[in-house]
């Protein structure tokens, strides 16, 4: 809920007449460690009954690219070749991060309704797990926030991006949904990209 709240997913609007609210629901996932030392982590995530939306009401496009499979194994022919440091992460809670450009309308979670406010439904301003637009929506944030901060995306794979330092040391990157795998010959430039990404989780 911190995350839902501080990413402003939602705000509290009177139910409108001629809208559907959808519903949301609770997933819980109990996470094994890898190995003895890692703990068993117990998670949670608020996914929106996507089922219930109707096209043309509460989607229009839903199509998401991800990285082709040649391009990784390309990636990782050049990074063996370069000698390059290759790195993987993921983006906490990405489908929040995507502007949605659709009024949907959902219930409020169970177990967090307001007391005061139980009339009211979340109007959506973000993309939340379960809804059919989530990883497009996602993807176009992604991609637009690469491009301002300077990388050029690949013509032949919309999921690969690059960019060339002053130094002369390059980065490349491949984004598949929610994880990327990163190339370059200098490991300080892989984190200095994990610092830009700040933006994006706000």
């Amino acid at each position: 809920m911190e995350s839902l709240h501080r990413n402003s997913v939602w705000e509290l609007v009177p139910k409108p007449k001629d809208r559907k609210v959808i519903g949301c629901k609770w997933v819980f996932r109990k996470k094994e460690g890898i190995c003895e030392k890692e703990p068993t982590r117990f998670k949670v995530r608020l996914v929106a009954k996507g089922y219930l939306q109707k096209e043309g009401i509460d989607y229009d496009e839903i199509f998401s690219p991800v990285v082709k499979h040649t391009s990784i194994r390309l990636l990782l022919s050049i990074a063996a070749q370069w000698d390059m440091e290759v790195e993987q992460m993921d983006v906490k809670t990405a489908f929040l991060h995507g502007d949605l450009e659709e009024d949907i309308y959902m219930s409020q979670p169970q177990g967090f309704v307001e007391a005061s406010k139980g009339n009211l439904v979340c109007r959506l301003k973000k993309s939340l797990y379960g809804l059919k637009q989530s990883p497009r929506q996602w993807y176009k944030r992604f991609d637009t926030y690469m491009l301002r901060i300077g990388y050029r995306r690949c013509e032949s794979d919309c999921c690969v991006y690059s960019h060339v330092f002053k130094d002369g040391k390059i980065i490349l990157l491949l984004l598949y949904v929610d994880d990327m795998l990163i190339a370059c010959q200098d490991m300080s430039k892989v984190q200095e990209l994990n610092i830009c990404h700040d933006p994006i989780r706000k």
